[in-house]
């Protein structure tokens, strides 16, 4: 390891005073948990993501939605039938339609599946 400007050997401060401590990192993929394929995917199988499901946008003044009230109808950019888009992450990921579940529950029917998306060209 070596020394920091901090570390008390080299006589110019201590540890204690708001210095960096460096740590020793072994390689990655060095330990017995590391597979000889190097695709242990696993281990994320089960990370959660953020999925958000867009009906549509609008754009208004403060002055505007300071006036909202319980019963207050925000206009929105798209129509009824129009495709809804599947957000992962804050990428757009899919399009689909609202379906009726079972106990008035709301649902997403995919039909498209976006490829390449770009940021800006939607």
């Amino acid at each position: 390891m070596r020394k920091m400007a901090d570390d008390p050997e080299n006589g110019e401060g201590t540890a204690g005073q708001g210095g960096i401590a460096e740590l020793d990192i072994k390689e990655a993929g060095s330990g017995p948990e590391h597979h000889a394929s190097g695709r242990n995917i696993d281990a994320m199988l089960n990370v959660g993501l953020q999925v958000q499901i867009i009906l549509g946008r609008s754009r208004m003044p403060i002055s505007q939605i300071l006036k909202l009230t319980r019963g207050s109808i925000i206009e929105l950019d798209k129509k009824i039938g129009d495709p809804v888009e599947v957000l992962i992450n804050d990428r757009l990921v899919a399009r689909g339609d609202l379906v009726k579940l079972p106990g008035d529950r709301l649902g997403v029917e995919l039909t498209e599946i976006v490829k390449d998306y770009v940021p800006g060209n939607d």
